[in-house]
């Protein structure tokens, strides 16, 4: 544990096991999971190659106040794949002949977030805090142990996937040099308390995209969908883990490759919030899905794994998301949180783009300009909305 000598308001722990236990008491925060020790040590546990930090902010009381967890990750400036590489290229250029930018070197990025998971689940701050103030004091105290602590150096700072309505209070690290960017958006299912059984949602769908889910359920017919538990855990994550790499290695941005191991202590520790189940096609794994259940009201989806050679055939992904719906209705959920990537199809099955913006700066004053220009040209990838159902209209709110 560390203490932050300039304000003598924030505490850094190098494990999430150092957190004492007055402090989870302190800060309420289990109910949210993300914020859950076990899921925290889980994380941790099986992610080696990465510095897991954890700051706790206090107050002049010296009560706990708000928590963040903090990661350094290898980020590879050339690992993004999408339509950004050509500016990528023009400003990897220019930053290494300023010898501003490494030229072999990763870039060691401090995250403020989770790492795998899209989400404001990277801050939780205590009820009836002046929430400005917190992150006025999290921006400080992230500068302060990055120039202090060894093992919390990087080149740049990301804090991640805030929703629109939380800019207000986000919009403080402006002053902290901090550069606002969106990212795709979570595509999120709400769920209407009429559908007691996955019949309803149906027939709250318009024709042509209930034949669409009649189709996918027709061509699954063959596959088999098994829960994944601690008994047979083990030996279905060799191929499990497989599949996952083929749908992480097609994406166009990653911070970093989930070790599925992971799921047998979420499994273990979190239980039936935990949600894991796979799909076979005769002796075959084909796929899998996982998410986990918050705040008893929100299914939020996570990893799913693709045999893409069979998925058209099969339609095992549009399976999957009607399989995240079921369950989510059958738990009595209020809402379905898909998370990024793949936004119309998850559009056609009923979810809406909930924007997310992320906050990115970097340590040197000259980078961090050519970094505000670059970011200024960053933006989601567009797609076409589906509006599947009979009575629901459409509202983006930006």
């Amino acid at each position: 544990m560390y203490c932050c000598p300039n304000t003598n308001n924030a505490l850094l722990f190098n494990s999430v096991t150092s957190v004492p236990e007055h402090i989870w008491e302190s800060l309420h925060c289990k109910s949210n999971l993300y914020f859950h020790k076990d899921f925290l040590i889980a994380i941790e546990k099986n992610h080696p190659e990465i510095t897991f930090s954890y700051l706790v902010l206090l107050d002049r009381q010296k009560h706990a106040i708000a928590f963040a967890s903090l990661q350094i990750v290898d980020f590879y400036i050339k690992g993004i794949k999408n339509e950004l590489q050509s500016l990528i290229k023009k400003i990897e250029h220019f930053g290494q002949k300023l010898r501003l930018l490494p030229s072999k070197k990763p870039l060691k990025l401090l995250i403020c977030g989770n790492t795998f998971v899209s989400g404001e689940h990277g801050v939780f701050i205590k009820k009836g805090q002046d929430k400005k103030q917190v992150i006025k004091k999290l921006a400080e105290a992230i500068t302060h142990f990055s120039n202090s602590d060894k093992k919390l150096k990087a080149d740049a700072y990301l804090l991640k996937d805030f929703v629109n309505e939380s800019l207000f209070i986000t919009n403080e690290l402006k002053e902290y040099q901090y550069h606002p960017f969106l990212v795709e958006p979570n595509m999120v299912l709400s769920l209407q308390e009429d559908w007691s059984t996955f019949d309803d949602y149906l027939t709250a769908m318009k024709t042509k995209f209930r034949v669409k889910a009649r189709k996918a359920f027709k061509q699954s017919a063959a596959i088999k969908i098994e829960e994944v538990t601690l008994k047979n855990i083990t030996e279905q994550l060799p191929k499990m883990t497989e599949l996952y790499h083929k749908v992480a290695d097609n994406a166009d941005f990653n911070l970093g490759h989930f070790n599925l191991k992971t799921y047998t202590d979420f499994k273990n520790k979190l239980g039936e919030n935990y949600i894991l189940r796979s799909y076979w096609l005769g002796d075959d794994i084909v796929g899998f899905l996982s998410g986990i259940i918050n705040n008893n009201n929100s299914l939020d989806a996570h990893f799913v794994g693709i045999d893409y050679e069979l998925n058209k055939q099969y339609a095992i992904y549009q399976r999957m998301l009607y399989d995240y719906i079921a369950i989510a209705i059958n738990k009595k959920m209020k809402t379905l949180n898909f998370g990024r990537t793949a936004s119309e199809i998850k559009s056609s099955v009923g979810a809406v783009p909930q924007d997310l913006t992320m906050y990115l700066r970097h340590k040197k004053t000259i980078t961090n300009k050519i970094l505000k220009v670059f970011l200024q040209r960053v933006e989601p990838t567009p797609f076409q909305q589906k509006f599947p159902f009979k009575k629901v209209e459409f509202v983006n709110e930006k």
